[in-house]
């Protein structure tokens, strides 16, 4: 599902919204949990999961190309850990 098809399913369950409500709601949403992620904190979404994020350490890579090593610095990545409620309906 991308982005205008969540706005349109929204719009579709609350008629009394417009899609620009909607859509600027959707970009509320995700900006705060972008945030709070980049502030190095979690969010909790009961019964969907949760959302945080994960120290990955520095490397030696390749680069896929040429076979050269390269450096790759360490990093946070995001992790997502569904609910106990959505593992349930994905293995329904």
């Amino acid at each position: 599902m991308i982005r205008s098809e969540l706005i349109a399913l929204v719009h579709k369950d609350q008629p009394g919204l417009s899609p620009r409500e909607i859509e600027q709601i959707v970009a509320c949403v995700f900006d705060a949990i972008s945030k709070r992620l980049a502030e190095g904190g979690r969010v909790e979404l009961r019964g969907f999961g949760t959302f945080t994020t994960r120290a990955r350490d520095g490397r030696v890579g390749r680069n896929p190309r040429t076979g050269e090593p390269v450096d790759v610095q360490p990093k946070r990545v995001p992790y997502f850990k569904p609910g106990k409620e959505m593992r349930h309906r994905l293995n329904v």
